[in-house]
């Protein structure tokens, strides 16, 4: 973020660097587990780096919400593949397969 305090040019993917970063220590799963919902917490990491953020949208420019807007469309993306991931291993737990070669002890065989 130094370079972007500064008012020089920053590369988008730098700033997702410090993004990851910043969001790795952000420790939202603790803020899941006390109840907020994913906007919540979402809201609560942009307001306790909203400083930043500003000097941030400073440097910015029409290529860098361009490539925000192309990693949006990307972790969407990403949200919907987990979601159906979750969904397959939900519906692949609830089923039971039942082996009917196995014979049980005791039945009558003709």
């Amino acid at each position: 973020m130094k370079k972007a305090i500064k008012n020089e040019k920053k590369d988008i993917y730098q700033w997702f660097s410090w993004f990851n970063n910043k969001w790795n220590d952000f420790e939202a799963f603790s803020e899941f587990e006390s109840g907020f919902a994913p906007e919540d917490v979402a809201a609560n990491f942009v307001d306790i780096n909203k400083a930043e953020i500003k000097e941030l949208f400073k440097t910015f420019d029409s290529e860098d919400r361009d490539a925000l807007d192309q990693f949006q469309k990307l972790t969407e993306c990403e949200s919907h593949v987990f979601r159906i991931l979750k969904n397959q291993f939900t519906s692949k737990s609830n089923v039971k397969f039942v082996d009917f070669s196995k014979k049980k002890k005791g039945n009558f065989e003709p």
